[in-house]
């Protein structure tokens, strides 16, 4: 088996994927800025690769193109199997409504938490992707009920069990602007992006008394797992690669 990066420029990124598909090749994941489109040319999409709009998964067999989105099951198992944190019955705050926050969200709600607040700086688009959500999947309408949406100024001060931030402003150097009561003395801090040492938003919340953090580079780890999963029928072990990946982050 051969897994390595493609990069589909100066052609068109659907001709990229024909041609390796006519090549022999098996199946692709897909970065941004692509995963709109790969969803798009799929012939099946999976459940979760509708709620998000989007795949970062392609697999090709039986003369059709199956498109999945790992990165909300990869999520979930880093916070449930690497952090030991249980989402049940737990409220989740959700920075951000872009395509990583739409994709983390169904299975974020399979998981049964008791509430989901979703916010974004513009509330209209957290309104927005709550309610394409409700459209695209069939997720029971008692867990629905447990999501809400809303702007960054009227998340509400309290303390939530689990702060994820799925925006760009660790990219910049920046943090959302959230209530400093958001973090309380059991809360885990979760940013999706990573790097050497502690984000700005990870910063933050241990500024703010938040005694959990993690970055994103288990949700990295395990979404790619789940895609070796689908291609290979194989789980791989993951705590060796993450633990190789820590040290070479330093």
């Amino acid at each position: 088996m051969t897994y390595e990066r493609i990069d589909p420029e100066p052609d068109p990124f659907e001709v990229a994927v024909a041609r390796f598909r006519n090549e022999g090749g098996k199946g692709l994941n897909i970065t941004l800025p692509f995963k709109e489109r790969a969803f798009a040319l799929a012939d099946c999409q999976t459940a979760r690769a509708r709620a998000a709009g989007a795949a970062n998964t392609l697999e090709f067999r039986d003369g059709q193109v199956f498109a999945d989105n790992t990165d909300g099951v990869g999520l979930v198992r880093d916070l449930v199997q690497n952090q030991r944190f249980m989402l049940q019955q737990k409220n989740i705050l959700l920075l951000g409504a872009g395509g990583a926050a739409r994709g983390v969200m169904l299975p974020l709600l399979a998981e049964q938490p008791a509430r989901l607040v979703v916010a974004n700086r513009t509330a209209a688009r957290a309104i927005a992707i709550l309610a394409d959500l409700k459209a695209s999947c069939t997720v029971a309408g008692d867990l629905m009920r447990r999501a809400e949406a809303c702007g960054l100024e009227a998340i509400p001060a309290v303390p939530f069990d689990v702060v994820l931030n799925a925006t760009s402003s660790s990219l910049t150097g920046a943090v959302p602007e959230v209530p400093q009561g958001v973090f309380g003395p059991r809360s885990l801090a979760y940013d999706m992006m990573y790097g050497q040492g502690l984000t700005p938003f990870l910063r933050l919340a241990q500024a703010h008394g938040a005694p959990y953090l993690a970055d994103g580079l288990g949700m990295l780890v395990e979404q790619a797992a789940e895609s070796f999963y689908l291609w290979r029928h194989v789980r791989p072990m993951t705590a060796a690669v993450l633990q190789q990946l820590r040290a070479e982050l330093g």
